[in-house]
């Protein structure tokens, strides 16, 4: 015997996966949207974009450099530092940067006057434990909390989460 589906049921079929595929797509494109808050410290300044590993294996050669690195942004108390994304290198200070947010350079969020750091909408911006981009000049000669970190970011300019 040769079982064949009608015509009539592969078209019904084919109408009701468009809307599904329709809503995938959808869904698809409302992932996590960016957030970009910038100061006008450096502003206009080029940026050396370097991997985070690079970074901590030579710092040397970045000292009083600006420069642009992925990391994942850890605070809390005495605590505000970045950290390599991956799972499998070591997490410890001392392969860490120290962030050093200043007064001097206020981020807000692209296109507003929302502040990193304000109380918006009923609470602060969540950032710990998030991956992030930062730019800003390292120094080596700062190194956070008790000295335990390899350098510190400073004059931080640039977050996008």
């Amino acid at each position: 015997m040769n079982f064949s589906i009608p015509k009539c049921i592969a078209v019904s079929q084919r109408i009701a996966i468009l809307p599904m595929l329709s809503i995938l797509i959808a869904l698809q494109s409302c992932k996590h949207e960016k957030k970009i808050y910038t100061s006008e410290c450096n502003g206009e300044l080029v940026y050396t974009h370097v991997t985070f590993t690079q970074l901590i294996d030579s710092i040397q050669n970045y000292d009083h450099q600006l420069i642009e690195v992925q990391g994942t942004y850890k605070e809390g108390d005495a605590q505000s530092a970045l950290v390599n994304d991956s799972l499998f290198t070591d997490h410890s200070n001392g392969h860490a940067l120290w962030v050093n947010f200043s007064q001097d350079c206020p981020l807000y969020l692209k296109g507003t006057r929302q502040g990193l750091f304000e109380y918006n909408d009923g609470k602060f911006t969540q950032i710990s434990n998030k991956s992030v981009i930062i730019r800003g000049k390292i120094d080596m000669r700062h190194k956070g909390h008790l000295g335990s970190y390899r350098g510190e970011i400073d004059r931080v300019s640039y977050i996008e989460m």
